[in-house]
Parts: structure tokens; sequence; C-alpha cells
């Protein structure tokens, strides 16, 4: 079996499947240069209309399974992650991905776990939501949000909904933020590791009153602080879907690429 076959076959294999519910996502514009060293080996930063962003999302993570196993106590939670987008030319066409900063959930095994599968940069906070939104999504406006405790405060992130959930425009923000199905994660020794994450399109609805009240500086670091105290280029809650997480496979160090138009 080749080098690519044997890639191809672990991405098949399920590592993770869950439901990931009720997403707040605000969107900001960021210096390309704050985030080239965080850039993973193999992959190039994404830009959307020539804008690059970085995302604070939070949501609920549902009916957990690992391997296909629903591990006691750790069905049901909440994750807030800092992210930006990436891309990887290929033959077969470009992959469009994301690259977490920091992501946070409530309870330290889930970020053990994580840290060793990916090397994802997984930490535990106490954390808690309020959500004023019905199932059915009929609600015409409801508040959505997510809180964690870091530093001897609280931190939140939330958004209240307006209008009514629509599938995003081609070409639009919201498609671009919503639709990067596959991830990346730098390694210790400088290699990458990548991975699929396949769900359906989700429908979104615009926010407002669309908020980050946060310490940036003392929980993601100086780099971001210009960026995530500014206003929000854009804000949505999405309704989210199922998702399954494929096992991740390794880049080969010869891959490399240039900043994406």
């Amino acid at each position: 079996m080749t080098g690519r076959d044997a890639r191809d076959e672990t991405r098949t294999r399920t590592f993770l499947t869950a439901e990931w519910r009720r997403l707040v996502m605000l969107n900001h514009e960021i210096d390309p240069e704050a985030l080239r060293p965080l850039v993973p080996r193999g992959v190039v930063l994404d830009t959307w209309n020539g804008m690059t962003l970085v995302s604070m999302v939070g949501f609920e993570f549902l009916d957990t399974r690992l391997l296909g196993v629903p591990v006691p106590f750790h069905r049901h939670f909440d994750e807030i992650n800092l992210r930006f987008y990436v891309r990887r030319d290929t033959p077969d066409g470009p992959r469009r991905g994301v690259v977490f900063v920091k992501e946070i959930v409530p309870r330290p095994a889930l970020a053990a776990v994580a840290r060793l599968a990916y090397g994802e940069r997984y930490v535990s906070r106490p954390m808690r939501h309020r959500i004023d939104l019905a199932d059915d999504g009929a609600t015409p406006a409801g508040l959505v949000g997510y809180a964690w405790y870091d530093g001897g405060s609280w931190h939140r992130l939330h958004a209240t909904t307006t209008g009514e959930a629509h599938l995003p425009a081609a070409g639009s923000q919201e498609e671009f933020v919503t639709e990067h199905y596959w991830g990346y994660a730098a390694q210790r020794d400088g290699g990458c590791v990548e991975y699929r994450v396949e769900h359906p399109r989700w429908n979104v609805w615009r926010a407002a009153d669309a908020r980050l009240d946060c310490d940036v500086a003392q929980v993601y670091g100086p780099r971001f602080t210009e960026a995530l105290e500014a206003d929000p280029v854009s804000a949505f809650v999405a309704d989210g879907s199922p998702v399954t997480v494929r096992a991740g496979a390794r880049l080969d160090s010869g891959h490399s690429g240039t900043m994406a138009p």
C-alpha cells in the first residue's frame, strides 16, 4: 500500500461523532502577519474577498461518541474556540480548513483526549451557557451566549438572533465561515495533521448585539488584542447539525503553498 493510499484509508475511519448545535460566530478581521507564525506546515492562509478573518465560536457539543462509543459524563458539553482559515491545494482541488488557536471545554479528560489525538490546543475551564432560542428555530429573536472562567474572571461570547434562518448565499462571508470542512493541527515536531469534518450546510440567523466580553491579552495573547477588541465584521448564529470527524493523517513534509488570493 502506498503512502497516499494509507492516508486515504485512515481518513475514512470515524474518530468522533456528535451534534454541534446553536453556534455563535463572531468574525473579526486581522492582520495576516499576526497569524503567519501559527500557520501549520503544508497549508496557507485562506481569505474572503482579500480579508483575513479569525472567528470566535461558541456552541453545544451533544451526544458525543469516540470510535462509536459514548463516554459516560462526557457526552454533552460546551466548547468555545478561536480559529482562523487556511487552504491546502491538492491535485483534486483545494481543501479549505480551519486552524484552532485555542479550544476551551469544561472537562480535563476532553481536553486531554483532543491534545493526544490531534495535537490540538485544548484547555479545560469552568463553563456555562444561556440559550433562549426555540429548538424548532421558530423564535424570531433569541439570545445565545457562552461563558468561561479564566484568570479570576468570567469571559463571555453572545449574540441575539434577528430575522429568519436561511442558508448562506453563495460567496457570502457566512458561507466562507461555515463551510470549511478540514482541520489542520501543527505538531510539536513541526509536522501537520489533516482531518476531515463532515456535516450538511447550516442555516444561519443574522445577529444583533453580538459581543465578546473578554480579557483578550490574558486569554489569547497580545497578537489577537487589536482584532478581537474591535467590532466584528460579521456575526451570526447557526443552527448546527450532526457531525462526523474522521481520523487524522500526517501531511508529507514536502507540502507547501503560497498565500491564498
